[in-house]
């Protein structure tokens, strides 16, 4: 019980914890801030997942307003992100078995960091070709990625572009941090199978 305690003051020193508590006392600033911090980052996340951009931007409203309305009942049992990072696993899944026969887009991934857009204009003025060759690989890795079992996808999404670790992974796909591990572990061989020749899986 003693460490039960101390687990959940742990998860209430999370900020964004403190924001969705804000949320549930009614405070809608605190929903903006989360929504400034994450949007752009499940917006990606459900991108790459599906393969989809208006499917993705529908989806990332949809778990947004999961969050609006889960705040009355809210109860900080894990970190906000893994929390979040959940609801948008599970959006998905349910999403990905509703439409089987969604089409893998190889369109750039949405982005709303200033960072890589500004690195990418800097890379195209300086060599346009080279660009060319990210941009193709990123799609041959974003491909090979979409083949992955689902949660091998997700795994690999999570750890590889969210920077996500094993313990918040785990805590996302409910197992273990060493069943994440394995996950991770497959996934590498089976991309380094279905990109053999053709790109470095570990590059770009």
């Amino acid at each position: 019980m003693k460490f039960r305690k101390r687990k959940t003051a742990s998860y209430l020193a999370d900020p964004d914890v403190e924001c969705m508590l804000a949320l549930k006392k009614g405070d809608r600033d605190a929903f903006d801030i989360l929504m400034r911090k994450y949007y752009p980052r499940i917006l990606n996340f459900v991108y790459r997942f599906l393969g989809n951009r208006q499917l993705a931007e529908d989806l990332t409203q949809d778990i947004f307003m999961k969050v609006y309305k889960s705040a009355r009942r809210y109860r900080p049992r894990s970190k906000f992100k893994t929390w979040l990072y959940t609801i948008a696993k599970n959006t998905c899944l349910n999403e990905l078995r509703r439409n089987r026969g969604q089409m893998l887009s190889i369109d750039e991934p949405v982005t709303a960091d200033e960072r890589v857009i500004k690195r990418e204009i800097s890379d195209s003025r300086a060599d346009p070709a080279g660009e060319f060759l990210q941009k193709e690989n990123k799609a041959l890795i974003q491909a090979a990625i979409h083949d992955l079992p689902e949660n091998q996808r997700i795994a690999v999404l999570l750890r590889r572009y969210e920077n996500l670790s094993y313990a918040e992974i785990a805590v996302t796909l409910n197992v273990t941090d060493k069943a994440v591990k394995s996950l991770l572990s497959r996934a590498k061989v089976n991309l380094k199978n279905k990109l053999s020749g053709i790109v470095d899986p570990e590059g770009g």
